[in-house]
């Protein structure tokens, strides 16, 4: 029997503008799970509300086999958002000092690995740091105590290319502990494609899938065609359908693709292409 890492039912919290509307999801551990979705979707949102950051106004959280306000499955988890909140004259050697007597598993070893390999200096003051540098830094801590989970809000935003596939070899070399699981925002699609196992998308405070990867991608493709052919997908529920001068494209079910007049091509979509049509057309 699989055991979820997180747990999400019914989850419901009210913003002046904003729902988050009877949210559900399972993480199972040992994974790596991409939550997706547009700015203001509710990624931030949910995970403030699983470490208690903000408070639920319904529903029910359970981390790592417990609801989300037991103290001690705290130190358990490795959080990083997306601007860690260390004080800017602290150095990396200043934030061992200060989060070590919090975390009884505290690897000094590889918290200093990770230094060298990020190229981070050990007395540079954290405020003269670039963002890409304070995200590594931060990803640094995250991984040096042992967490089962890390729960990362846009880990590789502000990252060059190299230093974006190095982080995630790093987050696969951190999942060859099958106890371990990683659930990560991020609008970088094509590091999903790479790590991700498990897709949790979320759109305007509601859970459109929760699955694996593969049974996302492979529920849709795209649709093209030249403005001769438009009639055949108008009766279709084509999401984000866009005409233009030379035709038209969207995204379509591929349960829908049937019967379709011979002009029309259809292939595979890709998580972008399927974020980019809902986000223009709904679901």
């Amino acid at each position: 029997m699989t055991v979820n890492a997180i747990q999400v039912t019914n989850l419901t919290k009210r913003y002046p503008g904003f729902l988050l509307d009877n949210v559900s999801f399972s993480v199972p551990s040992g994974y790596v799970c991409g939550f997706i979705g547009q700015n203001g979707s509710g990624k931030t949102t949910t995970l403030k509300l699983m470490l208690q950051m903000a408070y639920k106004d319904s529903g029910e959280i359970t981390i790592l086999g417990q609801p989300e306000s037991e103290i001690s499955i705290k130190e358990q988890l490795g959080v990083l958002f997306d601007s860690p909140p260390f004080d800017e004259i602290w150095t990396a050697n200043d934030i061992e000092r200060v989060l070590k007597p919090f975390y009884p598993q505290w690897n000094k070893a590889a918290f200093k690995n990770y230094l060298q390999r990020f190229h981070l200096d050990p007395n540079q003051r954290f405020g003269t740091l670039s963002r890409g540098m304070k995200m590594k830094l931060g990803l640094a801590v995250s991984l040096s105590h042992e967490a089962r989970l890390l729960l990362l809000d846009e880990p590789t935003s502000g990252l060059d290319p190299v230093i974006r596939s190095e982080v995630l070899g790093i987050l696969q070399e951190y999942l060859s502990d099958e106890d371990k699981t990683v659930f990560f925002s991020t609008h970088i699609t094509g590091d999903l494609e790479k790590i991700a196992d498990y897709i949790v998308y979320i759109h305007e405070g509601r859970i459109l899938f929760c699955g694996q990867k593969n049974q996302l991608v492979e529920q849709y493709c795209i649709v093209r065609g030249s403005s001769k052919d438009i009639d055949s997908v108008r009766s279709r529920q084509v999401i984000g359908l866009r005409e233009h001068l030379g035709g038209f494209e969207g995204l379509l079910d591929i349960g829908q693709i049937g019967g379709l007049a011979p002009g029309v091509v259809t292939e595979a979509a890709s998580l972008d292409d399927i974020m980019v049509h809902i986000g223009r057309g709904g679901a």
